[in-house]
């Protein structure tokens, strides 16, 4: 498995969360919103220019900007 980050997961890919780097409000935001270490996100699509990303995460479509997804360190899964 190889250490990522969510901003650079392809559609279709799934990977399981390692850690949230962001710090104070942003990381309280993101972990609010699901993305917690040890859960698993496949990516569905991101948009024509790149920003936001479409995640699927606990049953849920998520969308972030690519700023947000830098913060989150993930392990990819076959």
């Amino acid at each position: 498995m190889v250490e990522n980050t969510l901003n650079n997961l392809q559609p279709g890919e799934k990977a399981r969360i390692i850690k949230v780097i962001a710090k104070g409000t942003v990381r309280r935001k993101l972990m609010d919103m699901g993305l917690v270490p040890g859960s698993e996100i496949e990516v569905i699509r991101t948009a024509p220019l790149g920003d936001p990303i479409e995640f699927r995460i606990k049953g849920y479509s998520l969308s972030i900007r690519k700023q947000e997804a830098i913060n989150i360190v993930v392990d990819t899964v076959a």
